[in-house]
């Protein structure tokens, strides 16, 4: 059960539906994952976490695909269920 209720995207408004618009177009997604809904309640903790993550997530010596499978090796070997 969730502790926080997640920003829906039509409640987003100024920085957070910016930063909603830039997931979906950085990510190639449709709709923004629960994570970010849930960080928006605190917009400039969203900010920075998604700043951070977007650097971290650029190419660089590492593809973005290899950058990706690394996360998502990690996710299943620390039992994440999101």
């Amino acid at each position: 059960m969730a502790t926080i209720k997640p920003v829906s995207e039509k409640q987003a408004r100024g920085a957070v539906r910016r930063i909603f618009r830039d997931i979906k177009a950085t990510k190639k997604i449709d709709r923004v994952p629960n994570f970010w809904r849930g960080l928006a309640r605190h917009p400039a903790l969203l900010e920075q976490v998604w700043s951070e993550l977007k650097a971290v997530m650029s190419p660089g010596s590492l593809d973005v695909r290899t950058k990706e499978m690394v996360a998502l090796a990690v996710s299943i070997t620390n039992s994440c269920e999101y």
